[in-house]
Order: C-alpha cells, then structure tokens, then sequence
C-alpha cells in the first residue's frame, strides 16, 4: 500500500513549476528531493530556433561547425537565466577579446533562484558570446568559445 502513496504528485509543486517554465521561457525543469523527481515539460514555441540540429543536414559546413564548437566551447551545465555582469549595471565578467584564466568567472546562470558561477574551463582567449544577458539557457547550449 506504501506504493500508491509514494505516487501521490503534489500538485501545487507542479503548477510553481509550470509557472517558472512560463516566467523564465524555459521548455523544461526538473526538481529533485530524495529519491523522488518531478519534470515537468512544454512545448516551447522557440525550441526549434535553439536547437543546433538545424545546420547539421549540410555535411560540411555541419561538420567543420560542429568541430569548431567543440574546441573551445563553454556549454551550460544546466537550464536557467544567463547574466553576463554579477549585478545590474556592474561591468560584464568578460569581454571578446579578454584573456581568461582557468577557473576565472565568465558569467552567471540563475536556475532556481540560485546563482551559479560558470568558470572558464582553460586559460585562453575569449573568441565570442553567444549569449545575451538575461537570456534564458538550455543545457548543453554553447555559451561562449575560448581559444
């Protein structure tokens, strides 16, 4: 009998999470506790426009963009807000163009109401951002490239 109770799905949680999806523009979010998960999904209207499958079909230019991206790209480790500078109106972390040390801070993603530092992976040069501040990410999407 424990096992129909551990189905129980807390409906109030569903609908804050669904609000967030709505509030931030994000097609999905999961949220843990224990052992027990929820993800909740929607369809996005922009989720084709962000997804990198759109170049893949013409091999060479897929291919060799493909390869490029993978050099020096800094991805998401997670969904969320992207901002470019700690705060409003402080100067951006980086710049293009801005020599960056490994494990130096190179923007911010807010997922959850937290804020989580995303470090440069390598010491390099900051070739370009792909993302503009206060955008919402994807996991996996590219945000800059190091070189």
């Amino acid at each position: 009998m424990t096992k129909q109770s551990d189905l129980t799905v807390d409906g109030d949680l569903v609908r804050a999470l669904a609000a967030l999806l709505e509030e931030t523009g994000l097609s999905e979010i999961e949220y843990a506790h224990g052992d027990r998960r929820i993800r909740v999904v929607r369809n996005a209207p922009t989720a084709p426009a962000v997804t990198v499958s759109m170049p893949s079909p013409n091999a060479s230019a897929g291919t060799s963009m493909a390869e490029t991206e993978l050099v020096g790209a800094v991805k998401a480790p997670m969904v969320g807000t992207a901002y470019l500078a700690p705060q409003p109106g402080a100067p951006r972390f980086v710049k293009v163009g801005d020599h960056v040390r490994e494990g130096q801070a190179l923007l911010v993603i807010e997922a959850m109401k937290v804020m989580n530092q995303i470090q440069a992976p390598h010491s390099g040069h900051v070739k370009e951002i792909l993302v503009a501040d206060g955008t919402p990410v994807e996991f996996g999407q590219t945000l800059m490239v190091l070189e």
